[in-house]
């Protein structure tokens, strides 16, 4: 096992019927194939790489969507895992690995770390929002986690700053994606590109050599889409080597933890109270 694996508190409440509806045309408006923010500003084109090659990512506003994850404050060599902006009402939603992060206290997010610097600013994460299947039997087909961050220093909400990229659903198993993370001895983010393939009937699996321990929770962009179509965890909390990486799919399981995570994300924090994640696994 190359990557941590940290328990998760359960996030459990029911969602209020009415708010719910009003939220989910927009909510939707983050799920699919691409949305206009999947596309770079000033028609910046994603990077374009040799297949099965491991390189530095260049900045891009893609790339810089996706951050590292810091405990005890912010700096070099305090960052642990990976994890990226996703879209949301308030603008306020990562999504990462559930195997990542345990507990919300302490721990900040830095979209587009570079070299000790975080180019945008830090957010703190306020919540964690996981599946039952993974609360109760840390089931890998649902290592996956969305995590709410709280406004910057400067009140602003991380997706007004640095945009989102959208959640992809039930894409084909075999995919080009890039693969972007952070590994937790370096202060540069990793990017690889290759096609992906089918590991299990709810995971999949890709060769991009020399991505360790700190590179889960990074995201797997769909090369023709933009969207997001996995995160680096499932089988073996991400991989047994540095070499090949997993990622639990993403189908109605992800879909139903999306809505729940966007309409609490949305609440009022003198009016949240904890939330109730979806109890049903791939259907």
């Amino acid at each position: 096992m190359r990557r941590e694996r940290r328990p998760v508190p359960r996030r459990n409440s029911p969602l209020a019927l009415l708010l719910l509806t009003l939220l989910l045309p927009t909510a939707l408006a983050g799920i699919g194939a691409q949305t206009a923010q999947a596309v770079a500003p000033h028609g910046e084109p994603p990077p374009v790489l040799v297949p099965d090659t491991t390189v530095v990512a260049p900045s891009a506003p893609e790339a810089d969507r996706v951050g590292a994850l810091f405990v005890g404050g912010f700096g070099p060599g305090r960052h642990f895992c990976t994890a990226g902006v996703v879209p949301s009402p308030i603008g306020n939603l990562l999504l990462t690995a559930a195997h990542c992060i345990g507990s919300p206290q302490g721990v900040t997010f830095a979209p587009g770390y570079r070299d000790g610097s975080a180019p945008y600013g830090t957010w703190p994460v306020v919540r964690i929002f996981t599946t039952e299947g993974w609360t109760s039997r840390h089931d890998p087909d649902q290592d996956f986690a969305f995590l709410e961050v709280g406004a910057d220093s400067a009140g602003r909400e991380i997706q007004s700053v640095v945009g989102a990229n959208p959640l992809g659903l039930n894409a084909a198993f075999t995919a080009g994606v890039r693969l972007y993370g952070y590994g937790s001895r370096a202060d540069v983010p990793l990017l690889c590109t290759n096609t992906t393939t089918r590991f299990s009937a709810h995971q999949r699996r890709i060769h991009c050599p020399s991505y360790p321990g700190g590179t889960s929770g990074g995201p797997w962009i769909d090369t023709a889409s933009g969207a997001v179509i996995g995160v680096i965890g499932g089988y073996q909390l991400g991989g047994d080597t540095a070499d090949v990486s997993y990622s639990a799919y993403f189908d109605r399981t992800i879909t139903r933890l999306y809505l729940d995570a966007q309409f609490h994300a949305s609440i009022p924090p003198r009016v949240r109270r904890p939330s109730r994640g979806p109890a049903d696994p791939h259907v």
